[in-house]
């Protein structure tokens, strides 16, 4: 199987890349079912990369029925050792308008239904989640950005990223609450996604793309569909910019990462008595701690 050492996740807007070049279209099984959708290996300014449409490439995948360990292990399948997901956010801070780009580099889980692990069933770990985005990479990512000078987009460095479980949108004491805590913007799916490639120890970072403020904001009430999908359709274009540019940089110098030992002190299970299923179905990950 071909391999890629940068993975890509698309969010809601972002379903292809249009700049990728000798595409191939890779249908993936994992112990965990099947990814989202095939993921497409090609080319990205010189450099082999997988993409991946997070809910599809119809959109047909709600968050809570995203299968987010099948889609980390198939890219750990690949050979991903780099990661840049790719979100639509509402904006939970004034300064943060809609087109903007927030590299956030914190979380604050408030999922219900994510099964966020692959360990359990005879293997227990703990990964340290302090600091849940890789500082290196996201600092690749917002150069990136910085160096684009893209019109009508402004970069924050860092923030905190709410992940909540939808489908339906917060509640205004909901976004006042968040906004009391002080976080940046509120998404539905990178929270899974960056515990599980830490322990599958690739390297995550979040290219969070702001659509709209949430529902605190005066200005809410009058968004409209049409002026979310716009807003979805001109960050998709720049997103592609940015990631384009960021796979250039990460191939050229690529970033250390703490992430790539993250299992090192986290498995407390001797592996000598996990069971053969769960070994065979982990292996993929347990393989250089053997």
């Amino acid at each position: 199987m071909a391999q890629a050492k940068i993975g890509i996740i698309g969010g809601s807007g972002l379903y292809k890349m249009d700049a990728l070049k000798d595409v191939e279209e890779v249908h993936v099984e994992t112990p965990f079912g099947s990814p989202s959708d095939a993921l497409i290996l090609g080319t990205l300014s010189g450099t082999q990369v997988a993409f991946l449409a997070r809910h599809g490439r119809n959109h047909t995948l709600l968050p809570s029925e995203l299968p987010f360990r099948a889609n980390i292990y198939a890219m750990k399948q690949l050979g991903v050792e780099y990661l840049i997901s790719a979100s639509a956010v509402g904006s939970l801070k004034e300064e943060a308008k809609p087109l903007d780009m927030v590299v956030p580099d914190q979380f604050i889980d408030r999922t219900k239904n994510r099964v966020s692990t692959f360990f359990g069933e005879g293997i227990v770990a703990h990964i340290a989640f302090g600091d849940p985005i890789c500082g290196n990479l996201a600092g690749v990512l917002g150069d990136a950005i910085a160096s684009l000078n893209l019109p009508d987009v402004n970069l924050h460095r860092g923030g905190t990223y709410v992940c909540m479980e939808g489908p339906a949108f917060s509640t205004k004491a909901e976004s006042h609450l968040y906004r009391s805590w002080g976080a940046t913007v509120i998404g539905m799916t990178n929270l899974p996604e960056a515990k599980l490639a830490k322990e599958a120890e690739i390297a995550y970072a979040t290219l969070a793309l702001v659509t709209d403020y949430d529902c605190w904001h005066s200005d809410h009430d009058s968004v409209t569909v049409e002026m979310v999908i716009a807003n979805l359709q001109r960050n998709a274009v720049n997103a592609q910019k940015v990631i384009q540019e960021t796979v250039r940089r990460v191939s050229e110098n690529p970033p250390s990462s703490d992430a790539h030992s993250a299992l090192k002190y986290a498995i407390l299970t001797n592996l000598e008595k996990v069971p053969t299923a769960t070994k065979q179905k982990l292996g993929l990950l347990l393989q250089k701690y053997f």
